[in-house]
């Protein structure tokens, strides 16, 4: 009997390529999928026990009720979901008013004024603050920063949502700075150089040509800036003061959204109760926010961009 001693036939090259290329092409649709299926199924999560929550308490209430004092019985609690929404508002408008400009000044500043070897330094080491852990930016603000505002505010008390603002405002800097900072980059060096040709200055260069080109990226830092703010929870439990007030005076300390559902989530409240339930109902309010500030940002990219 005669053994074909042939070798097997061997796929061609192309063949091979077809089926690595449609392998990576569902790895990735897997990848983009699963981030989507993830979001849903917070959000679902949030919605499925939230709805609840609001089985037993009234949306008037949950949004009209001026204080906020949870209970396990609806009628012995207050849900007044504002006084948590303007504490987290006002501690989120106070990190901006820091973050945003000294942000913006350093990105121009690493952008189109620092030489090569300063903006290769500083831009790392810059960004080393968005790597320190939340929980020590909270303490520096209740130690450090907290009695430096009691020495310069006569009668302050040791928690603020100005201390932990301010704190925050400079924990979200790298945010706003390094994404701003390559958005003002990617301006094509023609724009600057048409500019230069004209006349202008550097400075005038930069605020007239260059800002208004990457706008659409720099509105984008803004808004990943905003939504940090409004996220955070370390700072703004450790050194806000943790008191639910309906007020928007920076000087008295208030209780945020994110800071109630640490307070809840550690375990003195019975699981299923209606007061436990009560984080599901603040995190959807929470989550409803950061997405309008997203949406804002997406239009406001949109237009920029179809302006320039």
């Amino acid at each position: 009997m005669q053994i074909n001693d042939s070798p097997l036939p061997i796929l061609p090259d192309r063949k091979w390529r077809k089926i690595g290329e449609k392998a990576i092409e569902v790895a990735l649709f897997l990848a983009a999928l699963s981030s989507v299926a993830i979001t849903v199924s917070i959000i679902g999560i949030l919605l499925y026990e939230s709805f609840s929550f609001f089985a037993q308490v009234p949306l008037w209430r949950f949004f009209g009720d001026p204080t906020w004092a949870p209970s396990d019985t609806p009628a012995d609690g207050k849900y007044g979901i504002l006084s948590l929404v303007t504490g987290t508002v006002t501690i989120t408008l106070v990190a901006l008013l820091v973050a945003i400009p000294m942000g913006t000044i350093v990105a121009i500043y690493l952008s189109e004024f620092a030489k090569p070897i300063v903006r290769e330094t500083v831009k790392p080491v810059l960004e080393l603050l968005a790597g320190v852990p939340t929980v020590v930016y909270g303490y520096f603000a209740l130690l450090f920063v907290s009695p430096i505002l009691q020495a310069l505010v006569p009668g302050m008390g040791g928690s603020s949502m100005l201390s932990a603002g301010l704190v925050m405002g400079i924990m979200i800097i790298p945010y706003i700075s390094s994404l701003s900072e390559d958005a003002m980059r990617s301006v094509p060096v023609a724009l600057r150089e048409g500019s230069f040709a004209m006349g202008a200055t550097r400075l005038h260069t930069t605020l007239n040509v260059v800002l208004p080109a990457s706008i659409s990226g720099i509105s984008a830092a803004y808004i990943l800036g905003i939504s940090r703010a409004i996220g955070e929870t370390m700072i703004v439990t450790i050194a806000a003061g943790g008191q639910a007030n309906l007020t928007v005076n920076p000087l008295d300390p208030a209780l945020t959204i994110t800071a109630y559902i640490v307070l809840v989530s550690k375990g003195d409240i019975p699981h299923g109760s209606l007061e436990y339930q009560t984080i599901f109902a603040a995190g959807l309010t929470l989550v409803l926010m950061t997405l309008s500030f997203n949406i804002l940002g997406h239009f406001l990219k949109k237009k920029y961009r179809e302006a320039y």
